[in-house]
């Protein structure tokens, strides 16, 4: 057991932070804290008051508060799969990758998504993102995943974000020139890993029976 995990279901980085945990560790290595946003849990404040999830307290005490850490964390845990998901040869470049998706490509997806609330049109902000498609398109014609054939790192914490790019017009999508992309995107959809981690759950409260994960 490595201690509570604070999450919320469809935010992509608490969705990485828990593709991550199922994948690399055993059943039942975090109790799982479901928040809703706009009544975040006093316990969860007062271990991370920037009051974003996901968080990882550790039975140790210790808070692990970015996504992409506890993914790393977890695969600390876990040498043999950390060998396979993170190799040291590809490690750079498949931090590089991380960055671009977190950087660019995020800044890009919530301006697509609630383009309304920005200067431009939401077309101008998906074409921001194709760029970030575009190159991981190219990737996906040469691998079914995006560094080989095997899975990595970058499959596990970029896919929630890619996922979430395509719903905002599905028509469009669908209708893409970026066949390996949808082809990769619905492969994940479809892999019990991923509909695992998305189980509802009921907004956490102290008195709650703890729900374990995975």
């Amino acid at each position: 057991m490595l201690g509570v995990l604070y999450s919320f279901r469809r935010c992509p980085y608490a969705m990485r932070a828990r593709l991550a945990l199922a994948y690399c560790l055993d059943a039942n290595c975090v109790e799982l804290r479901e928040v809703v946003l706009k009544d975040k849990p006093q316990a969860m404040l007062e271990i991370s008051p920037k009051a974003t999830v996901p968080v990882l307290q550790l039975c140790d005490g210790r808070v692990i508060e970015e996504s992409i850490e506890i993914m790393q964390f977890v695969l600390s845990q876990n040498e043999s799969v950390s060998r396979k998901l993170y190799p040291l040869n590809q490690r750079s470049e498949i931090d590089a990758l991380i960055t671009t998706n977190d950087g660019e490509f995020k800044w890009a997806l919530d301006r697509y998504k609630y383009a309304d609330r920005f200067e431009e049109s939401e077309v101008f902000y998906r074409e921001k993102g194709e760029t970030f498609l575009t190159q991981l398109n190219q990737r996906l014609s040469q691998h079914t995943c995006l560094f080989s054939d095997e899975v990595s790192l970058a499959d596990l914490a970029i896919f929630p974000f890619v996922r979430q790019f395509a719903h905002v017009d599905k028509n469009w999508f669908e209708n893409s020139e970026y066949a390996h992309l949808k082809k990769w995107l619905d492969h994940w959809l479809a892999t019990s890993l991923f509909i695992n981690s998305m189980n509802k759950y009921k907004q956490w409260q102290p008195s709650a029976d703890p729900i374990y994960f995975p």
